[in-house]
């Protein structure tokens, strides 16, 4: 009776250690929240419009609907498969460490104990990403942002936000993550495309770095890329391709081409689907002769978070119109990838 209890308690929270042999489900997620602020006037930033009496009129309870909606995705993905929810989840467009605060100790979120990694950069809007993450599943060793440039005349900002990369142990496997917000198409797709190739290329280097360094490192790559898997900076400069094309010199895999292929998206424009919101593996995860290793992608849509009618039906199911309060959740879909961690005997 014992060794079937323990068996339960593995099956329900999704611990790593186990005396029988179990492939245990492990959830890694990405969610751009569109536009997580506080009430809270920062001076350093754009944040007028996000102010009682801003442009959005986002007050206290403006604030707590969207502190309420974001938790219950935080709460709800991947729990199909994984009774504790996810390992680690990637955040991007979170002002600060109080929202961050507040989610954590979200009453649907609070019992998982969940801890964050964030690092304030200089985008001028003051978004940030950041790492949220389950300690029954995840330890952090090092953590830290990395800078991106903008090329001379690419965009009129100065700064945009930084990548960051968080170091730690996966059911006590290193692994590598970095969480990318990359440079809007703000001015047009053409004319942003060189900021965008910036952070693919600071990127890059920085993975190869450790790939030099440890030629079979578990990296993932996370984040809204603002361009689609085959558009020039993620297919060309990161070289992230399909699973046909995974060679020496592509080293990463990215299981989104084929999803967008079949018309899956994450935002929606004018009656076209992209597909921003990515999570990419060094091709090292695909196999699964390892005790760590990937097995899929998904999109995150719930009828919840789903637009149910109106010229917008079926798109994500916002958090504004305009400037209007639509009480809704994100202008993106949530992404996810489901790895399987081999439990001892």
């Amino acid at each position: 009776m014992r060794k079937i209890l323990l068996f339960l308690l593995v099956l329900i929270f999704g611990r790593c250690y186990s005396q029988r042999t179990k492939l245990l489900p492990l959830i890694v997620a990405f969610y751009n929240s569109e536009n997580f602020y506080d009430t809270i006037n920062n001076t350093m930033i754009r944040d007028e419009d996000f102010l009682e009496d801003g442009a959005h009129l986002y007050n206290g309870k403006v604030y707590k609907e969207k502190l309420d909606h974001i938790a219950q995705v935080l709460h709800d993905i991947g729990i199909d498969q994984q009774k504790a929810g996810f390992s680690f989840i990637g955040l991007a467009e979170i002002e600060n460490d109080t929202v961050l605060n507040d989610l954590v100790q979200h009453p649907l979120l609070k019992e998982r104990k969940l801890q964050f990694v964030h690092f304030d950069s200089k985008d001028a809007r003051g978004v940030d990403v950041a790492l949220i993450f389950n300690p029954l599943f995840f330890k952090v060793e090092k953590a830290y942002p990395i800078y991106v440039p903008h090329p001379n005349g690419s965009k009129q900002a100065h700064f945009t936000r930084d990548i960051l990369y968080v170091k730690g142990k996966l059911c006590n496997e290193t692994i590598h993550i970095y969480v990318n917000h990359w440079p809007s198409r703000y001015g047009g797709q053409q004319k942003s495309i060189a900021a965008r190739n910036s952070a693919a290329i600071v990127l890059k280097k920085n993975i190869n770095t450790i790939l030099n360094y440890n030629s079979m490192a578990k990296i993932i790559v996370m984040g809204d890329l603002n361009d689609d898997p085959k558009d020039e900076s993620i297919y060309n400069t990161l070289r992230a391709v399909e699973l046909t094309k995974l060679s020496d010199s592509n080293y990463l895999y990215n299981p989104w081409i084929e999803k967008l292929k079949k018309g899956r998206g994450t935002l929606a424009y004018q009656n076209t689907w992209s597909l921003f919101d990515q999570i990419i593996v060094t091709k090292n995860w695909i196999s699964p002769n390892q005790k760590l290793y990937y097995k899929s992608a998904s999109i995150f849509r719930p009828n919840y978070l789903v637009e149910q009618s109106g010229n917008l039906k079926g798109y994500p199911l916002r958090t504004f119109s305009g400037n209007n309060f639509q009480y809704g959740y994100s202008d993106h879909f949530p992404v996810f990838v489901t790895l399987l961690y081999a439990l001892e005997k």
